[in-house]
């Protein structure tokens, strides 16, 4: 067998795998004794629907990962990249126009197989436990525009990469690079005002107590407000939310609806002083110049591989394309990316403390963060005891017991300081 084949293959079993065994854990994890911190927050009844929620989610995540494997595997074997290659050099274009032609079946085929297991996870999963909110109709035209803006967006990306690859020799993965990084740079700093209202819509939050609040926060900590909305995510989900997006002048504080109307000022300031916290301790900063570089490094990487006749010949090519090796080379970094994907999630796991620590001190207030994270917890039946395993893999926040524990723990320590500096200044004055 092609080495490049058994290396794509091989990978793809092994993540299946360890995802079906991960999954099988977390669910046996499942503890039906209510944590103490949560006594008086999760009624009997909604802890033990929260354990289903996550059992059937995981059952749906297997049943879906082993149906993907299996067409995957079989769309490979049988010479599904050798069909949509005919498929796209049959509409006659140069190899730019044909490589996003190629592009654009194979995510049309992704997209379809994918289509039933959306509607189930909207429709039914969700529907069951009082999360969705989304009508056929939101859902036909958040499809229709994420592909307008795949088209309007990703199209011309493409085109240049192939463009770049076609004709700029050596150092045309430096272009590539460069050209990915100022679209995605473009992207962030529009999407407040240009793409995210495409699918919400984001309103000023209205003069009142909680503006009060969270503005009287910003000002003590120096924190430039730019924008402050609420966004109508109850539209799509009855989950609650907050989020910062943008840069510079465009830079948005969004709150979901729902948190607005089932949190307090005190929670909710909290939560904004967590995004605050992630902004001032230099994350999104990091989080970006981190995944600048690994873009960087791939692309590089990319290039050594691109027009391997051996990598094109384990999918059954015939002949040799930047396009067709774009797509191989991915399958065939699945494996490194998922290494990497893990590492992310513990620098991130690791933010998320931070700033938890940031919104603790600023506020001096640990308490509201935790009764928030204990709100949002129960209002979006999470798992309360994941599995190890399972964080390792696939969480970027710790598991809420973990922050809760870590915050009264700041909390406790602060309070112990503030006693032996008050014992000091009595001690003081007596002598």
């Amino acid at each position: 067998m092609n080495i490049y084949l058994a290396i794509v293959l091989g990978s793809m079993i092994a993540a299946w795998a360890v995802n079906t065994v991960v999954a099988v854990l977390n669910v046996k994890a499942l503890d039906p004794r209510l944590p103490q911190e949560f006594a008086g927050v999760y009624d009997a009844q909604a802890y033990a629907a929260s354990q289903r929620y996550t059992r059937d989610v995981a059952r749906f995540d297997v049943v879906a990962e082993t149906v993907g494997l299996a067409v995957g595997v079989a769309f490979i074997l049988c010479g599904g990249f050798p069909f949509v290659d005919g498929l796209a050099r049959s509409v006659g274009f140069g190899p730019v126009g044909t490589g996003v032609v190629f592009a654009a079946i194979l995510l049309l085929i992704n997209d379809v197989l994918n289509l039933p297991f959306s509607v189930h996870r909207t429709f039914v999963i969700e529907e069951r436990y009082g999360f969705n909110r989304t009508t056929a109709r939101t859902f036909v035209l958040d499809r229709l525009r994420g592909w307008l803006l795949t088209g309007v967006i990703g199209g011309p990306l493409l085109a240049a990469l192939l463009w770049f690859f076609n004709a700029a020799g050596p150092l045309a993965w430096v272009w590539a690079w460069l050209a990915t990084v100022t679209v995605m740079a473009v992207m962030h700093y529009l999407a407040p005002s240009l793409i995210l209202p495409l699918f919400n819509t984001f309103t000023p939050l209205e003069p009142g107590p909680l503006r009060d609040a969270i503005e009287d926060y910003a000002r003590r900590v120096g924190f430039a407000l730019s924008g402050l909305y609420v966004m109508d995510g109850s539209r799509r989900s009855a989950r609650s939310n907050a989020f910062f997006t943008g840069f510079g002048k465009r830079r948005r504080i969004a709150l979901f609806d729902t948190l607005v109307a089932a949190h307090s000022p005190e929670e909710i300031v909290a939560v904004v002083a967590h995004e605050v916290g992630h902004y001032r301790k230099g994350h999104v900063l990091r989080h970006l110049a981190l995944g600048v570089a690994r873009m960087g490094a791939v692309f590089l990487v990319m290039s050594f591989f691109l027009t391997s006749p051996g990598l094109h010949a384990a999918f059954g090519m015939d002949g040799v394309s930047a396009y067709a090796g774009l797509v191989f080379f991915l399958l065939l970094f699945a494996p490194v990316s998922m290494v990497l994907s893990v590492g992310q999630n513990v620098i991130s796991r690791r933010h998320e403390y931070e700033a938890d620590r940031f919104a603790a001190q600023t506020t001096g207030r640990p308490e509201a963060l935790v009764s928030a994270l204990r709100c949002l917890s129960v209002d979006n039946l999470s798992n309360l005891t994941p599995h190890p395993a399972h964080v390792f893999l696939n969480h970027s926040h710790p598991p809420v017991l973990a922050r809760i524990r870590a915050l009264r723990a700041l909390g406790a320590a602060d309070a112990t300081a503030r006693d032996a500096d008050l014992a000091s200044a009595v001690e003081h004055r007596a002598g």
